[in-house]
């Protein structure tokens, strides 16, 4: 958060939904714990409330774009992990297992599937731009943000052996259907392995 208006209350509770009762309680932090490990999130979130016309100012850790998406009638979007920022609304956000060729593709084991009604935002590290795909596209991993969820993907190689072991290229992932894909200019990875070299050992 950058800033609110005071008219605005802030509570903070595990990023589990709300429940109550002492198994419930307990289920709610394995939850939490499971969207941190798995899906890049945090364990607890703050959760904006009071009149009509409040603000509330957000901003992602890293430098990079904001995109709102509104979401109705069952639309689902699935969100890369670290890309969620915010959500308004009936919003339901669920850690969904995006099988062994996520974990491959450096993806991770899980994405964010967010359904409802009301607005999710997302967050890029560098520019973003929304690509409609009607057919197949093929973008490369450690670029997705977020796409809709009536495309179906898979996560391959770029090329052959030869490719892929020299030519410093990782995997990509194959979009096919109609729907919208999006995606950041820049690859935290990559900027990874570019600064740990620089490092003092």
């Amino acid at each position: 958060m950058v800033l609110r208006s005071p008219a605005l209350a802030m509570t903070t509770h595990l990023n589990a939904g709300r429940r109550s009762g002492i198994f419930r309680v307990i289920w709610a932090f394995f939850v939490a714990l499971c969207r941190k490990i798995f899906g890049g999130e945090t364990m607890f979130i703050n959760e904006f409330s009071g009149v009509q016309g409040g603000e509330v100012v957000l901003a992602p850790s890293m430098a990079g774009h904001i995109q709102h998406r509104r979401l109705s009638g069952g639309t689902r979007l699935f969100v890369q992990r670290g890309s969620y920022l915010a959500s308004a609304g009936d919003i339901d956000c669920r850690l969904r297992f995006g099988g062994i060729r996520t974990f491959f593709g450096g993806e991770g084991l899980v994405l964010l599937e967010c359904v409802g009604e009301g607005d999710v935002f997302v967050n890029s590290y560098g520019g973003m731009t929304e690509i409609p795909v009607n057919g197949r596209f093929i973008v490369d991993t450690g670029h997705i943000v977020a796409f809709d969820g009536t495309l179906d993907f898979r996560v391959r190689s770029i090329g052959g052996v030869k490719s892929f072991l020299f030519s410093g290229e990782g995997l990509v992932c194959e979009f096919s259907g109609r729907g919208n894909v999006y995606v950041q200019s820049r690859n935290m990875d990559a900027l990874v392995s570019w600064l740990t070299p620089l490092l003092p050992g």
